[in-house]
């Protein structure tokens, strides 16, 4: 089997360069035996610099550059000649880029705009040269400063990708194959739970030449926001997305059960994540009979936007462009708790030890 080729978590070692010593030097000339001082300063070393490529949506080629040594400063000479500066080095990463220090988990920085660069790693400072230590009393000093030494860190560089609508939904929902029809993205698709292991992004074309960025997440199972499966691995691309599209099919059991439960994984995540803007898509009407999905529709949530699509027949596929479009370009609550979702209380969502409560009623744990 090969490797993939998407790499969204990498630990690299950074180094900055250590200043060059200034020099010591006295001036020597055929008719100047006792020339003052005139040792040059040294130059300073390398910075570490990280800088956001949107034409980058992988960490792919830092997996195999996994030491980033910037080169030091050169040293000072005569005639006051100042040292050469350190190469500074840039490390390239998508937009969406958090870096955080490996040893202690601080936060150092989060890149999404591109071009934005960030300072990672000070080079030294250059010594200075002893000329600039020369005074009344002190003619000729023998002394030079030395170079400021070097930085070093291991920092963690983790992707999370920028999109503008993140497809969450179980395995087999119908996410993949969605994102085949309504973008030129060709996503692996096969009749078997987990067929997605990385997330895939497409750019789905829309009217009047405009367009929007979609992203296929790998499929959530209850207990993700525990590890289970592949959630922890890919539920922290989902905090990135501007609009939610759950999609449940409409063979399912119980399509607001199935809702709910991945709401919660979600919420167990990150509690931030129930101030995102969300739509229900219930997918594969074409296994069912028009009286069944007219009974369905009655029994949906109330509080979000939905609509029933099939990826295959193409059924509701406009209506769900111009619904993900409308919600798009609609003024952002930034108060989440001016949104609610049927009545769920968010703390039991964090607390494997309380029930979960839907409208008033406990939420059966599976059996």
């Amino acid at each position: 089997m090969t490797e993939s080729n998407f790499v969204d978590y990498v630990k690299i070692y950074c180094r900055s360069g250590k200043g060059g010593a200034g020099s010591m030097h006295f001036r020597r000339e055929k008719y100047i035996p006792r020339g003052g001082p005139d040792g040059g300063d040294g130059g300073r070393g390398g910075h570490v610099y990280l800088r956001a490529n949107r034409n980058l949506w992988t960490l792919l080629h830092l997996k195999y550059e996994r030491h980033i040594i910037a080169t030091p400063g050169e040293g000072g000479s005569a005639k006051r000649s100042s040292g050469k500066d350190g190469e500074d080095r840039y490390i390239e990463v998508p937009c969406g880029t958090v870096v955080h220090d490996a040893e202690t988990g601080e936060y150092i920085c989060d890149v999404r705009d591109d071009g934005q660069t960030v300072l990672l790693l000070k080079g030294g400072k250059g010594g200075r040269g002893n000329v600039h230590f020369k005074t009344s009393t002190n003619q000729a000093p023998r002394y030079a400063q030395p170079g400021e030494p070097l930085q070093e860190r291991v920092v963690i560089l983790q992707l999370k990708l920028l999109a503008d609508v993140g497809l969450v939904g179980f395995p087999n929902a119908g996410k993949s194959t969605l994102l085949s029809v309504v973008s030129a993205a060709k996503p692996k698709i096969a009749n078997y739970p987990f067929t997605t292991l990385e997330p895939n992004l497409g750019i789905v074309p829309y009217r009047d030449s405009q367009s929007f960025v979609m992203a296929d997440i790998p499929g959530i199972i209850e207990g993700a926001s525990e590890g289970k499966g592949l959630g922890l691995r890919f539920l922290r691309h989902i905090e990135r997305n501007s609009l939610l599209l759950f999609m449940v099919p409409a063979d399912t059991a119980d399509v607001c059960r199935e809702y709910d439960i991945l709401n919660r994984e979600l919420l167990r995540y990150n509690p931030d994540l129930a101030g995102k803007r969300r739509v229900l898509a219930v997918t594969k009407t074409d296994l069912t009979d028009d009286e069944a999905l007219k009974k369905l529709k009655t029994t949906l949530p109330k509080d979000i936007p939905s609509v029933f699509i099939s990826s295959v027949s193409g059924q509701g596929i406009t209506e769900l462009k111009d619904l993900l479009w409308r919600e798009l370009n609609r003024e952002t609550f930034h108060d989440a708790e001016q949104i609610v979702h049927r009545d769920i209380d968010i703390q039991p969502l964090l607390s494997n030890e309380q029930p979960l409560t839907i409208n008033g009623e406990l939420f059966p744990e599976d059996e």
